[in-house]
């Protein structure tokens, strides 16, 4: 208890509690010591707890009256002249049954709020582990979240804490395994008081988990040694043959996965490959790629010039062989037109048959591009390339033949370059073969960058010299539509319906 806390208790003649029918206040027994005989104490028991009720309005029904009738019992001690503290474990606002009382009186009489220490502190003392460090966020979490969501949350944050647990622990330590936070999870029962326990918490066993305890996956950084800093290091051929030839026999428990960090920064990453960037020892990638990732202690990067994907895949493969835990970065979708296939092509071969390999989907560019427009891709669509580095312009006007002819809306990946200046023209040529002129298409530059912009012109109208390598084009169908709304704002679709023959 505070110093604070002691001395309005000292001073108020009436002293308030929750507690459940059973008629035990934890928050009583903190301040018995400090309780006098003549202190008029109002035991504010609750109805319900977690069990079912017949209360016409259901669960929160009975609670709602239940709030009512209670802070009605303190507004007639206010009136009455008399000062009432209402005592709440740990802190009164935070998660703190007080705040139902300080939601119906505070407006109507003088109140003041003691903070108290929580239990997700009192937790992390107990443990004598810091909860988060520098840069590190810490998350929150309620135990009777839906698993799926304490899964993702949890595997996108840096520490955490899980409260509430009880009935919920069986969700939440799914949650800690399916989020791969198990290992780092820690169990604190009772945190300052009797019957305190603190262990692994894959080592508990769920029927012995009460309400007030909680989960703490604490600080990585502290666990770092002192002056540990972030290295960047620059993957070459060279150092790839040297990863290769000195690894000898696996050691460790290593893995590689491929995140998508989606088409520009933080805003586009999923939980899971934002937790998977977290926990990885290494990154590897392409210089640009990388530098959307925020600096981690502890952590290798490996920065490297977009030709070199195969160069960078075998040695992201070579460190998780030799036990690291890696993590490939890639933009967009790494399974489109990005690392995911490198990374596979070379862990099909010996000696890295054996390495555990993930790929982590990402916002692709055309679903981004697609979205800031609207939804031209709302039906049927086909996904090219138009560069002809890793395969001939033969094959790329033959795919652009065979979609166009399907009437498939089209989202044109690397249509131009500076060393590439003609394939833009030569598309819009050949997709005049098969569409409209007036056919909506959707220039997407630099989607969720700080360049971003998005325009539409019709077929006939586009001009190569606008598109560069940063820029995806989108051509609709024959029923994609564009209009302009009455807020300046144009929006294009292309229907989900086809019209029948």
């Amino acid at each position: 208890m505070t110093v604070r806390a002691v001395q309005v208790i000292a001073g108020a003649d009436v002293i308030a509690y929750h507690s459940a029918r059973h008629g035990r206040s934890i928050a009583r027994s903190i301040a018995a010591e400090h309780l006098r005989a003549d202190h008029i104490e109002e035991a504010l028991i609750y109805p319900v707890t977690t069990e079912s009720t017949d209360h016409p309005g259901g669960y929160r029904g009975a609670l709602d009256e239940f709030y009512e009738s209670a802070a009605a019992r303190l507004a007639a001690h206010l009136d009455a002249g008399r000062t009432v503290a209402v005592i709440s474990e740990g802190d009164p606002l935070f998660y703190g049954s007080y705040q139902h009382m300080h939601k119906r009186l505070a407006h109507r009489y003088p109140t003041e709020v003691i903070p108290g220490v929580t239990s997700v502190s009192a937790a992390a003392a107990r443990l004598g582990k810091p909860l988060a460090e520098a840069d590190e966020v810490l998350t929150i979490l309620p135990g009777t979240l839906p698993e799926e969501e304490l899964t993702a949350r949890l595997a996108s944050t840096d520490t955490a804490v899980v409260m509430k647990l009880g009935r919920t622990f069986p969700t939440v330590r799914r949650a800690m395994e399916r989020s791969g936070r198990l290992p780092e999870a820690h169990y604190v029962e009772r945190a300052t008081m009797t019957g305190e326990r603190t262990e692994k918490l894959e080592d508990i066993d769920a029927e012995t988990v009460p309400y007030f305890s909680v989960s703490v996956v604490p600080s990585r950084i502290a666990d770092l040694p002192p002056g540990t800093a972030t290295s960047t290091e620059t993957a070459t051929t060279a150092e790839t043959a040297t990863a290769t030839t000195t690894t000898g026999e696996p050691s460790g428990h290593g893995e590689v996965v491929v995140v998508g960090t989606g088409p520009a920064g933080p805003l586009w990453l999923t939980p899971e490959s934002r937790g998977a960037l977290a926990a990885a020892e290494d990154l590897v990638g392409y210089t640009t790629y990388l530098d959307r990732v925020p600096l981690r202690p502890g952590q290798r990067r490996h920065a490297s010039d977009n030709k070199v994907e195969s160069e960078r895949a075998e040695l992201a493969l070579a460190l998780a062989r030799r036990g690291r835990r890696v993590a490939v970065v890639s933009g967009g979708d790494p399974g489109i037109f990005a690392m995911a296939t490198a990374v596979l092509e070379v862990a099909c071969q010996a000696p890295y048959r054996a390495i555990p390999v993930r790929v982590l989907p990402g916002v692709t560019a055309a679903n981004a591009a697609a979205a800031r427009a609207g939804a031209p891709l709302g039906h049927d669509y086909a996904v090219i390339s138009l560069s002809d580095r890793l395969k001939p312009w033969e094959v790329i006007a033959e795919r652009l033949h065979a979609a166009a002819g399907a009437d498939l809306a089209l989202a044109l990946y690397n249509p131009g370059s500076r060393s590439r200046t003609w394939q833009v023209g030569k598309a819009r040529e050949l997709l005049l073969e098969h569409r409209a002129p007036d056919t909506p298409v959707i220039l997407a530059r630099d989607i969720g960058g700080p360049e971003e912009s998005v325009r539409t012109v019709h077929l006939a109208d586009l001009d190569p010299h606008q598109v560069d390598m940063r820029t995806l084009l989108i051509v609709g169908s024959s029923q994609t539509q564009a209009a302009r709304r009455d807020d300046g704002t144009q929006v294009v679709w292309t229907p989900r319906r086809y019209p029948e023959k």
